[in-house]
């Protein structure tokens, strides 16, 4: 299945179907699509800027620049490209002075620019600092990151873990505790191990590890409320690099708290791997009502596309039936009976097709990104599989008779003939005839 996205609105089967205009980016509000055997955990439901997490929201995508964010015109230009692809909240890091100074002018251009996709500060080690010198930062922010293994050492660790949650509750602003398994706080872990061996109880290091990480959490989060936060201010993430060790975390801590959880597998990897490896962890709990947001932290390549992450999270939670963002195309594989290239070339171009028309498709009509789309090779699944979308192509197989039979809803439609070229703008003209019959127009309402 090949999915695209743009940023503009997204449709929840129950619930209310409420479009939020904001230029570049909206979020439909209300619950999921019922696709899961398991429902979705209960958790509170967190105001990230006018994005809720948790609390029956839809599970939103998120994702992260890579570009120095003092650098305002690149970090800008990425965020932008970010909100566009789908990413519905976006994390920026600030490390430094210059970074912390730079938040306020990248979020007014920004806002100029009619993006409207929350804001979070990922901070590590000097967040304390940086969100009391510079109190634009603090205020520009929608969600602070706060990591519990490296704010500070002993009793700082507290004071300054204290300090960043007290600025968010005097900012009404929530926070993320984003525990790492590369970055624990190592007081506890070895204070664990030790437990471990006095009492001989048997575990192995990485489980260890696995129950240090949901302490930490669970610990951080009691802190965060003595400092002043509310429940409703407070999500929680547990990520490590392995599959298994995330799969086992995520159940342990979604069964001892109510806070949203953000799911990713950290540093997950580049390309095929990453993403591999980030479905399969993150697709088996979410299947299992666990998770409320989920970024798919791929490595891209020197000079990538950074919003191929943001695919990833999309194409995830649509293929679990979870969320729909754009039309699905089925394309054949491809076999022995199919020599020529030209169901090839058409399913690339109807994917490159929808992928331009959709900003523009999600502005103007109700529902589209729910329609199905299908590009078949030959007369073995070709018509079947065409019947079962809403629009799908049967081109001819090696020796198969040179027509090629659409059909619509079900019914066959049209038989189309000619050369790849002459069929791509036929085959277009179709989509985009279906759309403007099928799809109600959307009435935006201007307050005075």
């Amino acid at each position: 299945m090949l999915s695209l996205y743009g940023c503009t609105h997204t449709i929840s089967r129950k619930g209310r179907n409420t479009l939020e205009l904001g230029g570049m980016f909206t979020q439909i509000e209300g619950f999921d699509a019922t696709a899961s055997r398991h429902p979705r955990r209960k958790t509170y439901g967190v105001k990230v800027g006018h994005v809720r997490v948790g609390g029956g929201a839809p599970i939103v995508v998120q994702s992260m620049t890579n570009t120095d964010t003092a650098d305002i015109g690149t970090t800008l230009k990425q965020t932008l490209e970010l909100a566009e692809a789908g990413s519905e909240i976006v994390r920026w890091t600030v490390n430094v002075p210059e970074a912390a100074a730079a938040v306020p002018e990248i979020k007014k251009q920004m806002l100029d620019a009619g993006c409207i996709a929350p804001i979070i500060g990922d901070f590590h080690y000097n967040g304390h600092v940086l969100l009391t010198k510079y109190p634009e930062c603090a205020k520009g922010l929608d969600k602070y990151r706060i990591n519990p293994g490296n704010v500070g050492a002993g009793q700082r660790r507290d004071e300054q873990f204290s300090t960043i949650c007290k600025i968010a509750r005097d900012n009404g602003k929530p926070v993320r505790i984003g525990v790492n398994g590369g970055s624990l706080n190592q007081e506890l872990v070895m204070r664990k191990m030790q437990e471990n061996t006095d009492k001989n109880l048997g575990k192995e290091s990485e489980e260890i590890i696995n129950d240090c990480m949901v302490i930490s959490a669970l610990e951080s989060t009691e802190l965060a409320l003595e400092s002043g936060l509310r429940h409703d201010q407070i999500i929680i993430s547990c990520k490590t690099s392995r599959p298994r060790d995330l799969i086992t975390v995520y159940r342990d801590l979604s069964a001892k708290t109510e806070q949203p959880l953000h799911l990713g597998l950290t540093e997950a990897g580049m390309g095929m791997k990453g993403q591999i490896w980030s479905a399969a962890s993150l697709g088996i709990l979410l299947y299992e009502g666990i998770g409320d947001t989920i970024r798919i932290s791929l490595t891209p390549k020197p000079g990538g596309d950074r919003r191929e992450e943001v695919y990833a999270a999309c194409e995830l939670l649509q293929a679990l039936g979870l969320r729909s963002f754009a039309p699905s195309v089925t394309a054949c594989p491809g076999c022995g009976r199919t020599t020529s290239t030209t169901f090839q070339e058409l399913a690339e171009s109807v994917q490159g097709y929808i992928r331009d028309m959709m900003p523009i498709w999600k502005t103007q009509y109700e529902g589209v990104e729910e329609m199905t789309l299908a590009v078949m090779g030959c007369i073995v699944n070709g018509p079947g599989e065409s019947k079962a979308a809403n629009i799908g192509i049967s081109l001819p197989g090696t020796g198969e008779a040179p027509r090629c039979p659409v059909y619509i809803d079900g019914q066959k439609d049209v038989t189309l003939e000619g050369t790849y070229d002459e069929l791509a703008v036929a085959f277009q003209a179709l989509v985009d005839n279906y759309i403007a019959k099928k799809y109600p127009r959307k009435t935006v309402s201007v307050s005075a």
